[in-house]
C-alpha cells in the first residue's frame, strides 16, 4: 500500500487544451478517494496520469516514496479497473484473473492459490470455469477487479467501473466496491460522474470542475459546508434550490420570506447586498406535519405545480419568483450538471422533499415550513460562500 500525492499537477494536450490545471491532492495510505464531477472535468485525466496513461505536463506525481512522472505503467505498481470490462472472451474467469500474474511470471501454485482468494472474496469460487459470455454485468466486473486484486498492488484505480451497470445492480455493486476495499484496506482511487455514488463510497471526495480542484473533504462536509455554488449545487440529490435574496440588517429576504442570517456569514456581507440564497429540498417540509420544530423555521404558501411520489417520500414542485442576478457560476453550473436556471426575473421551480404522510397534491395552494438554520449564501460574483 502507498499514499499517492499530486503536487502540482497540470495536464495540457497538443492542442493547447488544459484538461488539469495545477492540482494538488494528497490520498492517504488505505484511503478510499472518490474524484467527481461533470463530464469533461478532468477527473479521468486525472487518474491516466496516476496511472501513466497519460503523461504529466508539469507537476509532480509521488506514489509512496518515489517520484513516477517518469515511470512506466507498468513499474508503478497499481492496478485500473475500467468501465469496459476489457475481458478476453475466449479466456475463462480463471484465465481472465491469472492472466497479469502469467505475464509476470509468478510460480502456478502461487497463481492458483490467489486466483482462488480472489474468487472467493468476490463470490465468484462457482464462476471460475465460466466464460465471460456467460456471466451478468456485474460478475463481469467482479472478474474485471479479481483480475486486479490478485496482483496485490499499492492501489486499485477505478475509472467509472458501474456505469454500465443498470441501476439495482449499481448499488449493489456499490455495496461490494464499498466492502471490499474495506476488507482490503488498499489505496483506491475512484472516478465518477455519479454524485450518489461518491457521497456513499469515499472516505474523502474531491470535487472537480473544468480541469480545476474545487473542494475536497468528507462527504457529510461537502454537504454542510460546501466551499462555493458548485460544489452546494453538484452534491445533494435532489440538487440544492438557488433563488436570489437580499441582505437586510440581520435579515435575508427570500421569496419565503425573511430568514435570519446565517451563523459564521463573512464579516461585512453588506447591508442591502444581492446575494444567492441556497436551500436544499430536505430542509422543506410540510407545515402540517413539522410538529415542535415549527420555531425552528418560518412558513410560507406556495402553489405546488407537480408531487412525484418516492413511496418513502414526496417531492414537491413549486416557482417563485425572484431578483435577476447576473451569475456566471449559476449559468456554468446549469451547463455543467444539468441543473436549474439561474434565478432570473422570472419565476425559479423550487423541489421540496416531503414526508410520505403529506397530503399535498399537485394544484393545491399549500403551506410549507423551511428551516432557517439550513440557509447557504453565496456571492452572485464569485460563487463562493459567504
Amino acid at each position: 500500500m502507498a499514499d499517492i500525492v499530486l503536487d502540482g499537477i497540470s495536464k495540457k494536450f497538443a492542442d493547447g487544451y488544459e484538461a488539469v490545471k495545477d492540482m494538488n491532492l494528497e490520498i492517504k495510505d488505505g484511503e478510499f478517494m472518490i474524484l467527481v464531477g461533470p463530464s469533461g472535468c478532468g477527473k479521468s485525466t486525472a487518474l491516466r496520469m496516476i496511472a501513466g496513461l497519460d503523461d504529466i505536463t508539469s507537476g509532480e506525481l509521488r506514489i509512496g516514496d518515489d517520484v513516477v512522472n517518469g515511470i512506466a505503467p507498468r513499474d508503478r505498481d497499481i492496478a485500473m479497473v475500467f468501465q469496459n470490462y476489457a475481458l478476453y472472451p475466449h479466456m475463462t474467469v480463471r484465465e481472465n484473473m491469472a492472466f497479469p500474474l502469467k505475464l509476470a511470471g509468478v510460480d502456478e501454485g502461487e497463481i492458483k492459490s490467489k486466483v482462488e482468494s480472489a474468487a472467493e472474496t468476490l463470490d465468484l469460487t462457482q464462476h471460475l470455469d465460466r466464460k465471460p459470455a456467460n456471466l451478468s454485468g456485474g460478475q463481469r466486473q467482479r472478474v474485471a477487479m479479481g483480475r486486479a486484486i490478485v496482483r496485490d498492488p499499492k492501489a486499485f484505480l477505478m475509472d467509472e467501473p458501474l456505469s454500465n451497470l443498470d441501476a439495482k445492480l449499481r448499488v449493489q455493486m456499490r455495496t461490494e466496491v464499498a466492502r471490499l476495499q474495506a476488507d482490503l484496506g488498499t489505496t483506491m482511487v475512484y472516478v465518477t460522474h455519479d454524485q450518489t455514488e461518491a457521497m456513499t463510497l469515499g472516505d474523502r471526495v474531491a470535487v472537480m470542475r473544468s480541469g480545476v480542484l474545487q473542494q475536497v473533504g468528507a462527504p457529510a462536509e461537502l454537504y454542510a459546508t460546501p466551499k462555493n455554488i458548485f460544489v452546494a449545487g453538484f452534491i445533494g440529490s435532489p440538487a440544492m434550490n438557488f433563488v436570489s435574496a437580499r441582505i437586510d440588517g440581520d435579515k435575508v429576504k427570500t421569496a419565503f420570506g425573511e430568514l435570519p442570517l446565517p451563523e459564521g456569514t463573512e464579516p461585512g456581507a453588506g447591508e442591502g447586498r444581492t446575494v444567492i440564497a441556497g436551500i436544499r429540498p430536505e430542509s422543506f417540509e410540510d407545515a402540517s406535519l413539522v410538529g415542535d420544530a415549527a420555531d425552528q423555521g418560518i412558513t410560507f404558501r406556495a402553489k405546488v405545480s407537480l408531487v412525484e411520489s418516492m413511496g418513502s417520500e414526496n417531492y414537491a414542485y413549486f416557482e417563485v419568483e425572484g431578483e435577476n442576478v447576473d451569475s456566471k457560476e449559476l449559468a456554468e453550473l446549469a451547463e455543467d450538471a444539468g441543473l436549474a436556471e439561474t434565478p432570473s426575473g422570472g419565476a425559479s421551480t423550487v423541489v421540496a422533499r416531503l414526508e410520505a404522510a403529506s397530503e399535498i397534491k399537485r394544484g393545491d395552494e399549500a403551506e410549507l415550513w423551511v428551516d432557517t438554520g439550513k440557509l447557504h449564501l453565496f456571492d452572485p460574483e464569485s460563487g463562493d460562500r459567504l
